[in-house]
This record gives C-alpha cells, sequence and structure tokens, in this order.
C-alpha cells in the first residue's frame, strides 16, 4: 500500500464521512455529479480526498434546494477546470439568490409563528388569571 493510498475511503466510509448513502454515491457517479472514482486492484472505488469535498460542496447546494439538474450543470462546468469559472460564478450567484430569496420568506413565515405563539400565551395566561381571582 502506497502512502496515499489510506488516505482514499472505500464507498462505505465516504457514504458515512459524508452523510450519503452508498446507493446515492453511485448515483451521482452515475449521473455526473462525481467524476469515475478511483478503483483499487480488486475493482472497489476509492474516494479521495478531493472526491470527499466534492461532495461535501454538493451536499450543501442540495441542502439549500438545489435541483439535481442545476446540481449536474455545476459539476460539470466544475470538472472543465477554470475556463469555466465565470459560469460557475452566474449559476451560484443566482443559486444564492433563490436561497436568499427563501430565507427572507421563512422569516417572514416564522414571524407569523411567532406572532401566534405570543397571542395564544397570552390567551392562556389570562385565562388563568381569570379562574384563580378570587
Amino acid at each position: 500500500m502506497t502512502p496515499h493510498e489510506n488516505e482514499h475511503l472505500t464507498i462505505q466510509q465516504a457514504a458515512e464521512k459524508t452523510g450519503l448513502s452508498v446507493h446515492t454515491l453511485r448515483y451521482y457517479e452515475r449521473i455526473g455529479l462525481l467524476q469515475p472514482v478511483g478503483r483499487a486492484a480488486n475493482g472497489h472505488r476509492r474516494f479521495a480526498p478531493e472526491d470527499v469535498r466534492r461532495i461535501e460542496f454538493l451536499n450543501k447546494l442540495r441542502a439549500t434546494g438545489m435541483p439535481i439538474r442545476q446540481m449536474c450543470e455545476f459539476a460539470a462546468l466544475m470538472y472543465q477546470g477554470d475556463e469555466s469559472i465565470a459560469e460557475r460564478l452566474r449559476l451560484l450567484k443566482a443559486h444564492q439568490e433563490v436561497v436568499n430569496q427563501y430565507i427572507e420568506d421563512l422569516q417572514k413565515n416564522l414571524a407569523v409563528i411567532a406572532y401566534k405563539v405570543n397571542l395564544y400565551t397570552q390567551l392562556l395566561e389570562d385565562e388563568h388569571a381569570k379562574t384563580h381571582i378570587g
């Protein structure tokens, strides 16, 4: 085993490290979100540290609601190298705007919920006060 081989993870280890299932990792490779992962002599996948970093970034995109189709577009651009930086930036800025709008909408909805929580809390306190008078 070379010194760098021990840095590479099995698919199970990569799944545990990234929080994705083995099935999802294979799916991501199949649809092009990940370039073909290196293989050990026995044919088993071996995930390099850069593979894991890419997966972790893809997880961030997915967690913020980016559709798989756009993730694939971003991944394809990423694998083109530096010549695609401007297009990747455009895609990420557009997604950032979507996420910011979603956060703004969530904050408005949360404010309505907080209003109702305060209202119901006050109603219960008022009712409690009425029943304990006298």
